[in-house]
């Protein structure tokens, strides 16, 4: 019974899954490369992170509520202050 593959063709497959494996191992050293560097060039910034920003934005907010409510406040304060009796 004849061979209906050639060996050379077996050997090629091979050769071609390895180079496979050789590309994606390299791809993934140059991820890992070029992350480390990433890192420790934001590392020598002056870069906040995700969460202190939302925390500050959210402090920001919530003080600008407060100003509006005083502010609010202050002009009720002196418009019964203006109305008041003896303030002429």
């Amino acid at each position: 019974m004849p061979q209906t593959r050639a060996p050379i063709f077996d050997d090629i497959a091979r050769l071609m899954t390895d180079a496979m494996g050789v590309a994606q191992g390299a791809r993934r050293e140059v991820d890992a490369i070029v992350r480390t560097q990433a890192e420790r060039m934001m590392a020598g910034m002056d870069v906040v992170r995700r969460e202190e920003f939302e925390a500050v934005r959210e402090m920001a907010i919530l003080a600008r509520e407060e100003n509006e409510r005083l502010a609010a406040r202050l002009a009720e304060l002196e418009a019964r202050l203006a109305a008041s009796p003896g303030n002429d």
